[in-house]
């Protein structure tokens, strides 16, 4: 039961409720439910199969690998366990090839487990890529779910639809990397906080669930857990507060109580996904970790596995790097501030942009809908301002919750139950889906039409926003067999795709001639010697609007 179709304590009665005549059928529901996963999952097969590696995917892979063969936590200790065994479900039915002496790096581990012990590397990658594909579409039904709670049918199949067509989505959703699992974690955990309002002894224990693990797959998950606890006090106190005369005090101490209870179980769901790969948690804490003082040794005190805390010290030395930044066409060395929500502009379809922006303002401005904003708006909120704090600006990966969120919020228009609202719904759920269809298969540089579409994306961001490796299999087949100069910015190995590469930064300049390949991140990036061998070359071709293709006299 939707928003506006329940009678909520306080809510605006002016609105109509929706009579079964104006319902659409549960059949006619469920086929464009499935319609849209149908063309999500298209999308998203159709990229996994044709991407390489991209920069991060060989060391959750090789790291998926160590955890099904050696059930050992040594490697890639700066993020948790959980998304890893997702993506080890798929490479179990590969059974990948492993040398149990190997005792390189985590980097070195990608390389090995992909393209060094006889795996196919192509197979190897599409079956560590497929959980991730499923738990996005499953992350899809959310979306649906929480917006028609909100909203209705037909807010649900917007939201739905604008998740659907998310070419950021559809770009993260099918790799093998983390980003999506612990957003659609911490989306999960929201939806399940608001249905708690109504039934918490149901509902909080999932999500904590959720919470767990959403703060097991990715560390940045720890941000939302202020946000998920004042939410369980919310929802309890919604829940109870007409159960009977209780005392003010009473009630919140109850919520508190549930509060403490979810963080339990988010913290039992942690050592569980630990637990799972080593049942007697082996581990030695690496001797070359960072030194923490003030707040961040607080995070030492934590009551979570060992191995957890070290990665934390892992990722704080991680943060305390200066981190170089492109944006808008300038080259900064150091973060800004700004990056994320300058990106986000870049990178999210111009109709998304403006229904969720016009639902967010409806679901503060509407009373009915009021309620559900702090369970909407504020996650997204606290997390993309925690992450704006990092010194990384290597893309929107890291606020991928946002199209999420935003995608629910733009149900929001929806309630207005306007004909102009929907008119403007449809116009714009349109305009993303075909701004979507158009850059098929090159979602990851995508860029919106506004920024001049995908073909431009790499004039005004770098990294996994334009270029993360992936097209290293679309240039060897671009080649016309002959030998190529090539700087290239990723983790896959030229050769195991048949290119006769030679790096040009390695030999004289006047002994360059002939094709020469860049990444474009490294053109964003290039000075000195990679500069003017760029100005004193023509650019003939681009491969996936990641690769730019020059030819040198």
């Amino acid at each position: 039961m939707s928003l506006l179709t329940s009678r909520e304590p306080g809510a605006d009665e002016a609105i109509p409720e929706e009579v079964p005549g104006e319902r659409p059928r549960r059949w006619w529901l469920a086929l464009v439910v499935v319609a849209l996963l149908a063309e999500m999952a298209i999308a998203m097969i159709t990229t996994a199969v044709e991407q390489t590696p991209t920069i991060d995917e060989p060391v959750y892979v090789g790291t998926a690998v160590v955890y099904l063969e050696q059930h050992s936590l040594r490697y890639n200790p700066e993020h948790p366990p959980l998304g890893k065994l997702i993506i080890a479900t798929g490479l179990a039915f590969a059974g990948p090839r492993f040398d149990p002496a190997f005792t390189g790096d985590q980097t070195q581990l990608g390389r090995h487990v992909l393209y060094e012990s006889g795996n196919d590397p192509g197979r190897l990658l599409l079956l560590a890529r497929l959980p991730v594909i499923v738990l996005t579409l499953l992350f899809g039904l959310v979306v649906f779910a929480f917006a028609r709670d909100l909203t209705g049918p037909a807010g649900g199949v917007t939201a739905l639809a604008l998740y659907a067509f998310s070419p950021d989505l559809i770009a993260h959703g099918s790799l093998a990397t983390l980003d999506v699992p612990v957003a659609g974690f911490l989306l999960t955990s929201a939806w399940l906080l608001w249905r708690a309002r109504r039934r918490p002894v149901l509902y909080l224990p999932l999500a904590g669930l959720a919470l767990g693990a959403a703060v097991a797959t990715k560390m940045s998950a720890l941000a939302a857990i202020p946000v998920v606890l004042f939410l369980v006090v919310l929802s309890w106190w919604h829940a109870r507060r007409d159960t009977g005369p209780q005392r003010t005090i009473w009630l919140l101490g109850l919520g508190v109580a549930a509060a403490l209870a979810v963080a339990l179980i988010a913290i039992a769901v942690v050592w569980a996904a630990y637990l799972v790969v080593d049942p007697r948690l082996h581990w030695a804490t690496p001797p070359d970790l960072p030194a923490v003082h003030g707040l961040r040794a607080l995070a030492d005190r934590l009551p979570l596995p060992r191995p957890y805390l070290d990665g934390m010290r892992v990722q704080f030395g991680l943060e305390d790097r200066t981190w170089s930044t492109f944006l808008l066409g300038r080259y900064h060395a150091g973060s800004l501030w700004y990056y994320l929500p300058a990106a986000l502009l870049v990178k999210l379809p111009l109709g998304a942009l403006a229904l969720g922006s016009a639902g967010a303002v409806v679901l503060v401005a509407v009373p009915q809908l009021r309620p559900a904003a702090p369970y909407v708006l504020v996650p997204a909120t606290v997390l993309l301002a925690a992450a704006m704090a990092s010194t990384r600006d290597l893309g929107v990966r890291y606020a991928i919750f946002v199209p999420m969120f935003l995608a629910i919020a733009a149900a929001g228009v929806v309630a207005l139950r306007r004909r102009w609202a929907y008119v403007s719904v449809a116009v714009l759920v349109v305009f993303a889906a075909v701004s979507s269809l158009r850059t098929f298969p090159y979602y990851l540089p995508y860029s919106n039409e506004a920024f001049g579409g995908p073909a431009q994306t790499h004039l005004r961001l770098h990294d996994s926003n334009v270029d993360w490796g992936q097209d290293l299999g679309r240039l060897a087949g671009r080649l016309p067999g002959e030998r190529v100069w090539l700087v290239y910015k990723g983790s896959g190995v030229p050769s195991a795709y048949g290119i006769d590469a030679a790096d040009p930064l390695a030999v004289p300049p006047d002994e360059v001639h002939g094709l020469l390949a860049v990444s474009d991140s490294a053109i964003a990036k290039a000075d000195g010697r990679l500069a003017a061998l760029i100005s004193g070359s023509e650019p003939i071709d681009e491969v996936g609007h990641s690769i730019t293709i020059y030819r040198r006299p």
